[in-house]
């Protein structure tokens, strides 16, 4: 057990270890001009941020995944659908109102719309769309065919807000489905739709088990339409106060506090109803449920180290480099913001374990590294088409409405468990990191070069990008794929076919 927790912690050191790096070579080239003292609170909360990473990755492995599979069989070999979507729903609720990105989101939002308000519902939205992933499997309906429906629906709303002359809230939007699907979320999302299509889906339907994540990136877009189309008044958004201060020790204690309370509720309820379930349902035996309910603290005390560290020092220090890259060239801003985009995703704690179950449902079909590429090269250039929007001043609608046209043209071009690989992944992507490190750079990149009155319809955005980008990236990988095992496929039979045939075969018709 210690070796597998030593092994987690140093995958998580060189996971942000990057990210560090280049944050201290700009500070010391001059590119960043963050103080001796802001250069040691973030060396300090690059120390926990990896150590958080790496006991949530420990625990994750040994309780969030396990617990979702165990539900999600459980439950639905029970033949009682009421009680799956009642099971479902409850667990969707509260886990998304207790997801750390969606607390960063609200705090940052909270001049727009009401922190209680958004949070409420955006985990009704959540919950709401993870009943439609369940009947998905049960009827099994075709995810495209519903992805299409839905979103027909998003950008139809849309319609009417542009229509109406707001435009400028659309970012904020498509913005909140990207920071519901986090650290809490993935793994048990993705594990309970494992549960329940083992039991409901035949083996070869591998990408039955796919969606979860995508219905709940989905979900909050269309509620937050919903709520802007039909609140009166324009919103304003005030930019938020990004500066580091003083008293390291003591932010840090208080942010613990904070994130121990919040992260806590998120954590009991997966443990209290996982208990409930267990007794009434599964049945695992109480030397099992420990064992679970012990990974669950591993998770618990890594997601408050890492989420701490990044709200003591990332926020003000990705705040203070946009701001830097403000008054510099440029193409030097947007190469930046694809580096740091595409070393962001590197380290996002739910990244590993959307890709570690992929490789595991697929038994291997879809490869890590081909993945882990897309994803990496799919945010960097997210980000970097966040900065090139804020310098040319264009709506975000450019790049969503032939962005996502695109993903649904790609859907019937390439086999379906590349389209349901890549909706998942969208969701997955837009992590803790994104939305404390890389959201704060963008506005504040925003503040200085667009000025701050355009905040809400140019800054805002970026999650709503690095939720596109990978979709993008991972279909178009899986059409190469397609397309080379054609390609090969026409070799071989030209071979057959060219081949020398000097052997005369008699059947014999008796």
């Amino acid at each position: 057990m210690l070796k597998e927790l030593l092994k987690e912690l140093k995958k998580a050191a060189f996971s942000v270890l990057p990210i560090y790096i280049l944050v201290i070579l700009l500070a010391l080239t001059g590119l960043a001009p963050l103080s001796g003292y802001e250069i040691l609170t973030f060396s300090v909360s690059t120390l926990l941020a990896a150590a958080g990473i790496g006991l949530f990755s420990f625990g994750a492995d040994r309780a969030m995944t396990p617990i979702g599979k165990k539900v999600g069989r459980g439950i639905t070999k029970q033949g009682r659908i009421w009680v799956l979507l009642t099971v479902v729903f409850i667990f969707g609720f509260f886990i998304t109102a207790a997801e750390p990105d969606l607390a960063v989101l609200a705090g940052q939002t909270a001049s727009v719309i009401g922190r209680r308000a958004l949070i409420f519902s955006i985990s009704a939205g959540v919950a709401i769309f993870l009943l439609l992933a369940v009947m998905k499997i049960v009827k099994k309906t075709d995810l495209i065919r519903l992805l299409g429906v839905i979103y027909t629906a998003v950008f139809g709303i849309l319609c009417l807000l542009v229509f109406r002359g707001e435009e400028k809230v659309a970012a904020l939007c498509f913005d909140s489905g990207g920071v519901t699907t986090g650290p809490m979320t993935v793994p048990f999302l993705m594990a309970l739709g494992a549960g329940v299509a083992s039991v409901l889906s035949q083996k070869k339907e591998k990408d039955a088990s796919f969606g979860f994540i995508a219905f709940s990136s989905a979900g909050p877009v269309l509620v937050m339409l919903l709520i802007m189309l039909f609140s009166k008044g324009s919103p304003e958004y005030e930019l938020a106060d990004y500066s580091t201060g003083t008293g390291f020790g003591a932010r840090l204690l208080s942010a613990l506090a904070e994130k121990f309370s919040d992260v806590g509720v998120a954590v009991a309820v997966i443990a209290v109803c996982f208990v409930v379930i267990d007794i009434i349902f599964i049945r695992s035996g109480w030397r099992r449920v420990v064992q679970l309910l012990l990974g669950l603290g591993f998770v618990l005390a890594g997601l408050v180290l890492f989420l701490a560290a990044i709200d003591c020092s990332y926020m003000a220090v990705g705040f203070g480099i946009g701001t830097a890259l403000a008054g510099k060239p440029a193409p030097w801003a947007v190469i930046l913001c694809f580096v740091f985009g595409a070393l962001t995703v590197i380290a996002e704690p739910a990244i590993s374990i959307l890709i570690s179950q992929v490789e595991e449902i697929t038994n291997g079909t879809v490869r890590r590294r081909p993945m882990l590429a897309a994803l990496v090269f799919g945010v960097g250039s997210a980000i970097a088409a966040a900065a090139l929007r804020i310098y040319f001043s264009f709506s975000i609608l450019y790049i969503l409405i032939p962005g996502y046209t695109l993903c649904f043209i790609l859907s019937f071009m390439i086999p379906r468990i590349y389209t349901a690989i890549a909706f998942d992944a969208g969701g997955v992507a837009s992590g803790p990191l994104t939305s404390s490190f890389i959201l704060p750079l963008v506005l504040g990149l925003c503040s200085e070069a667009a000025g701050p009155g355009s905040i809400l319809s140019q800054g805002f955005g970026v999650v709503a990008l690095v939720a596109l980008s990978p979709i993008l990236s991972i279909e178009i990988l899986g059409f190469v794929s397609r397309r080379r095992a054609i390609s090969r496929s026409r070799k071989n039979i030209k071979k057959i076919l060219e081949g020398e045939d000097d052997k005369l075969i008699v059947f014999d018709a008796s």
